[in-house]
Order: C-alpha cells, then sequence, then structure tokens
C-alpha cells in the first residue's frame, strides 16, 4: 500500500493529541489564568462571562460579594497494604479508604463589582 507510510505519519502527527482531547487531558494543557494580573481590572461581569455562574455566591453588608466556582471534584481512593494476605503468612490485607478534596475558585470582588481579591479553595 502506497499510502501507509502518509497515513502512519498523520497518526503520528495528529492521532496522540487526538487520543489527549477524546479522554478529556487536552483541557488541562490550557494556559493558566494568572489571577493576580486580574486584581483590579477584572469585573463580577467578565467572570460570570468566562465561568459561568458561581456555584455559590454571597453578598456582604459592605457591598461586596463572594463567589466561588467548582474548579475539580475530589474522589474516592482505595488502598491496600500488606502481601498475598493470610495465604502466605504474611497476616492480613488492610484496606483504607481517603477522599481528596473538591477544589473551588473564590473571588471577592468590591462594591463597584471589580475583582479585590482571589484565592484556592479545597473543601
Amino acid at each position: 500500500m502506497a499510502g501507509c507510510g502518509y497515513h502512519k505519519a498523520v497518526f503520528r502527527a495528529c492521532g496522540i493529541p487526538l487520543i489527549l482531547v477524546v479522554l478529556g487531558i487536552a483541557p488541562a494543557c490550557a494556559p493558566k489564568v494568572q489571577w493576580a494580573s486580574r486584581v483590579g481590572n477584572y469585573t463580577y461581569d467578565q467572570a460570570i462571562r468566562e465561568l459561568g455562574p458561581p456555584d455559590r455566591a454571597a453578598g456582604l453588608s459592605d457591598g461586596s460579594t463572594v463567589a466561588e466556582w467548582l474548579e475539580s471534584r475530589g474522589g474516592a481512593y482505595v488502598h491496600t497494604s500488606g502481601f498475598g494476605g493470610y495465604r502466605f503468612g504474611s497476616g492480613p490485607m488492610t484496606t483504607y479508604a481517603s477522599r481528596s478534596p473538591d477544589n473551588f475558585l473564590r473571588l471577592t470582588f468590591r462594591p463597584d463589582r471589580s475583582l479585590e481579591a482571589w484565592q484556592r479553595v479545597y473543601k
């Protein structure tokens, strides 16, 4: 087949990025937002346009707003220790369950709706 070499080259060039997109890994390669550079010149309305409606928002008595967006959901993990259990005489296997926290972006906006502060919150 004369065209096989061409198709292999195309797959090498495009196949891996395509697989990453299909698996949902490619968005992690997007450039990170530099939130510190946005303080003072980024508005609540811009945040809603860019991030969508916040998962939580609260207005404070001084007129400022604190809003949180879920960036990534935590997960549950199971770890097993021990080798072979009772069968090899090394003692029982022990299983531990743990959970990683959800990751939120918390933005605080002044009464004029400009960004005052930001932080990552893990709950």
